[in-house]
């Protein structure tokens, strides 16, 4: 298996125990949040998806510089349902993993991206990519998280 063959499997295995989780909170429940300081379980499923988009935008532009003259269809879109959001950016996704095909393994090492200017780092495009879909992982943790304390019944994601 090629590099690029492994990141679109993590990706796409990130993804589908994401939505295990998404799909397992109660309709009822999507307003809840731990503290006044963090995100609804809403927010963050929203958080996951748009920021696919940006980091998409990001990778495309080879850096942050992109995103200030960027149109981001999610902000103006109301948090109806999480299959609502999943159809929502369904086409994104598959733009986002079309792209990621695209790359030659060489490009992994070579491209870097620029997130100084938004207070970040520049990192080679590998990293980076690896970074995206670690982002999703932890915030899916903390949904599981969410559910513990809020005495829900988990998904079991491992397969």
């Amino acid at each position: 298996m090629q590099a690029i063959d492994l990141i679109i499997l993590n990706f796409e295995e990130i993804r589908s125990r994401s939505i295990k989780v998404w799909q397992s909170i109660p309709h009822e429940m999507l307003n809840w949040k731990p503290d006044e300081d963090a995100l609804t379980c809403a927010e963050m499923i929203r958080h996951l998806l748009q920021a696919e988009y940006l980091f998409h935008q990001i990778l495309i532009g080879r850096g942050g510089k992109v995103l200030s003259h960027l149109h981001n269809p999610f902000e103006e879109k109301q948090f109806i349902s999480v299959d609502d959001e999943l159809a929502f950016a369904k086409p994104f996704r598959e733009e986002f993993l079309k792209y990621i095909k695209t790359m030659r393994p060489d490009e992994l090492e070579n491209i870097e991206i620029d997130l100084l200017d938004a207070g970040g780092y520049i990192k080679k495009l590998g990293d980076m990519l690896l970074r995206i879909a670690y982002h999703e992982s932890v915030h899916t943790g903390q949904l599981l998280d969410y559910m513990r304390t809020m005495g829900i019944d988990r998904p079991h994601i491992w397969d």
